[in-house]
């Protein structure tokens, strides 16, 4: 049954074949809370770096999934899913054999950087308050409109060419991938593929880190059941956010969601710390003066 638990992050390795709804269902009753959410969604069929919040920092997860990540992946080139990966039914087989090294590392290179993407259909996007993904298994054609992303990091570990089971002859290539949030992998799959002619699909994909959270620190579920692992509320704030250290009197006005002065500080989310290190709010400079996002205090 449940156990009673501190506020915190839970660094999930995320198993194949569960939704990051399925994990947080599961941590509620390990944690024994039903305030339980995740930041950054992962496909069931997709693996790796999953952050849980417990308690009070459900509160932070809005800002964390705005990180950036990171993956290791399987690109097939020579068929193309109505899905963009392994799950979704195949479409087109045009065949992947003799692509050269530098025209693949090419087309990655035009899919690095700034971008304009345009979202896998079977996605949890809605339009018009629908699910993509209910509308496109309802038979609809949809057409999502294209935004912008940014991919640091699209590079080539591998390239391995083979018979795919139903006899299409594709190229397999293990990519790395660092992009924003918002990206979706198996779109740049799908992109790749069109760009090199061949059409393409993700048949693998591994978060390796959502902003500093990293695989290395990242448990099963079977070890979680075992013994929750929980970073708490301070550790996860400061881990996450630059930070900005005040007194007594400013602790206790932002305490109250006062708004202050604020020295020159980065732009985006910063955890601020009074003394004794107490996590005391997330906040954001507007102006000269605070803003805040959510007090702890």
């Amino acid at each position: 049954m449940g156990r009673p638990t501190a506020d915190g992050l839970v660094v999930v390795d995320k198993p194949a074949g569960f939704t990051s709804h399925d994990v947080v269902a599961v941590l509620r009753g390990v944690a024994g809370t039903r305030r339980v959410g995740h930041a950054g969604t992962l496909d069931p069929m997709a693996t790796g770096v999953l952050v849980v919040g417990l308690g009070r920092a459900t509160r932070l997860l809005g800002h964390l999934a705005l990180t950036e990540k990171e993956y290791l992946g399987t690109v097939r080139l020579g068929q193309t899913t109505v899905t963009d990966d392994a799950e979704g039914e195949v479409t087109a087989r045009a065949g992947a054999l003799g692509l050269s090294r530098e025209a693949i590392e090419e087309g990655m290179r035009r899919l690095t950087g700034p971008l304009m993407q345009v979202p896998a259909k079977v996605s949890a996007i809605k339009i018009d308050g629908r699910r993509s993904y209910r509308r496109v298994r309802a038979g609809e054609d949809v057409e999502l409109p294209a935004r912008p992303v940014t991919v640091s990091t699209f590079d080539l570990d591998g390239v391995r060419e083979l018979t795919a089971p139903d006899g299409t002859p594709v190229t397999d290539l293990s990519v790395r991938v660092v992009c924003s949030s918002g990206t979706y992998v198996r779109a740049l799959a799908r992109d790749l593929g069109a760009g090199l002619g061949t059409g393409g699909h993700l048949t693998a994909l591994r978060r390796t880190r959502v902003g500093p959270y990293r695989l290395e620190e990242a448990r099963s579920l079977e070890e979680l059941r075992e013994r929750l692992v929980v970073l708490p509320l301070g550790e996860a704030a400061a881990a996450a956010f630059p930070r900005w250290d005040v007194d007594e009197r400013q602790a206790a006005l932002l305490a109250n969601g006062a708004r202050i002065a604020t020295p020159p500080l980065p732009e985006g989310p910063v955890a601020v710390f009074g003394p004794e290190g107490r996590f005391i709010a997330l906040i954001e400079a507007r102006g000269e003066k605070s803003r805040s996002l959510a007090v702890f205090a």
